[in-house]
């Protein structure tokens, strides 16, 4: 089951305030942009956060699972819990670097 776009509406809305927020479909699924900045992955409106040293003290007891198959393990954000959501982007915006723009191809 593909994330819906009404799902991932939900999402930015939750976590309207974070910072310039934007999306992109990828795959079927979609990639949460904040800042230019890919800091949530949602499948299956599921959302994914990457399993990073700097998130971990505050996701130490949430969820785990993988998005896709063949994919890593990453925790599962509580996209209910407003507070915990822009406390994991806060952190998140200051770890996760800005992708470099790719060259056209030739």
């Amino acid at each position: 089951m593909a994330t819906t776009l009404e799902y991932i509406q939900y999402v930015c809305d939750q976590i309207e305030g974070v910072g310039n927020i934007r999306y992109r479909k990828m795959f079927g699924e979609y990639m949460v942009y904040v800042e230019d900045r890919p800091v949530l992955l949602v499948c299956d409106n599921t959302v994914y956060v990457k399993m990073l040293p700097e998130v971990e003290g505050v996701l130490a007891g949430a969820e785990t699972g993988k998005p896709y198959e063949g994919a890593k393990v990453h925790y599962i954000l509580d996209i209910e819990d407003v507070p915990l959501c822009q406390s994991v982007i806060g952190i998140l915006k200051t770890v996760i670097p800005v992708p470099k723009p790719r060259k056209p191809k030739k």
